[in-house]
């Protein structure tokens, strides 16, 4: 055999062989190859994501690289329902997303996101275990701060927002990710169809309820239509959960309403804006539910040191969790029952009216 004849055929071997590497898998999905899919339900953590894979199986795993290493694979049903874990805190949520979005190993063009995990809930508005879906995101991190003791005597908090001069005034957004807005018509058919459904409660979440002298904090969970706030830094305490209250009038012109603080939200959605942008999969398919774990606030008598060190003994964990379930599972079930409507786009008749917004 000649030289180049040699050189052709370890060439095609070379490339052959290249054919079992993610970038032929790339090329191949590229080709019109990629798995479809209804609905991804995205979880931070792996309780999250347990309360779908023990109920929704089986389940066939779909290893993406570039997922978190604690979470590598995907895991989808014969439905087209898919689970993805991402990880706590910003810098993972923007990074497994980011990586299953341009991955092209699925076709996300007519899919449905929901995202589903716990948070903080204000007593103010809400209650250990009730479910909220946000017509907001709201970057709560991205913030000038002053500490708390040095503060210009006639502020109310060491937070302003940046390239402003003082607390109330709205900045400029220059980040682009401090506020995001939600599909309207997709939130008020989640709301719709789940604003009635049983949620679980607990003798112990219950007893922490039973400490606080006003509703909603001492009422029983319930779904919601309230905002959410984004902060890689955990918070407790009454002036805190003030400012976030603030902050969410601030950037949304006075319209939302702030009710849950979680650390993923705002990075989940720019790299889902970032898919959009690539043509890659439909923004107004998106949704964000959340359930109160905590209180955000301590109740009369408490300091807010011991709300936040003791915030696992409240017993909003495990309902929060199985809530979480209850009230998305009617969205998701909806979709997939009805395939040939919602792939079109979300239908009009399950959103007759604006999604419920609580008092401000």
């Amino acid at each position: 055999m000649s030289n180049r004849l040699m050189h052709t055929a370890l060439l095609g071997a070379l490339l052959v062989a290249g054919c079992f590497t993610s970038a032929c898998a790339g090329d191949q999905h590229a080709r019109g190859e990629r798995r479809p899919v209804k609905v991804i339900i995205i979880s931070m953590f792996g309780p999250e994501g347990q309360v779908w894979l023990e109920r929704l199986g089986p389940w066939r795993d779909v290893a993406v690289p570039g997922l978190s290493p604690d979470y590598p694979a995907v895991h989808c049903n014969h439905s087209e329902v898919c689970v993805v874990t991402i990880g706590m805190g910003h810098s993972n949520a923007a990074a497994s997303m980011t990586a299953l979005v341009f991955s092209r190993m699925f076709d996300l063009s007519r899919t449905y996101f929901i995202v589903a995990g716990v948070g903080g809930i204000d007593p103010a508005h809400g209650t250990l275990g009730s479910t909220a879906w946000a017509r907001y995101l709201v970057e709560f991190g991205i913030q000038w701060e002053i500490d708390a003791r040095e503060i210009p005597p006639d502020w109310t908090t060491g937070y302003l927002g940046i390239d402003t001069t003082g607390p109330t005034q709205k900045p400029p957004l220059n980040y682009r990710t401090e506020v995001f807005q939600l599909n309207e018509a997709l939130l008020s058919a989640a709301y719709a169809l789940s604003r009635n459904v049983p949620l679980a409660d607990s003798a112990q979440a219950q007893a922490t309820r039973s400490k606080f002298t006003y509703g909603p904090a001492n009422l029983p969970p319930s779904v919601l239509q309230c905002d959410t706030v984004s902060d890689d830094t955990w918070f407790s305490g009454t002036l805190l959960a003030q400012r976030a209250h603030e902050w969410t009038k601030i950037v949304t012109d006075g319209r939302g309403v702030f009710c849950t603080a979680q650390q993923e939200d705002n990075a989940t959605y720019e790299a889902l804006q970032r898919g959009a942008s690539a043509r890659l999969l439909d923004l107004d398919r998106v949704a964000v539910l959340r359930a109160g774990s905590n209180f955000l606030r301590p109740h009369d008598g408490q300091s807010s040191a011991d709300n936040l060190l003791n915030y696992a003994t409240q017993g909003g964990f495990a309902i929060a969790l199985e809530n979480l379930y209850r009230t998305a599972s009617p969205l998701v079930q909806q979709i997939v029952d009805n395939w040939r409507t919602w792939s079109r786009g979300v239908p009009t008749d399950l959103h007759a009216r604006p999604a419920f917004a609580g008092k401000g």
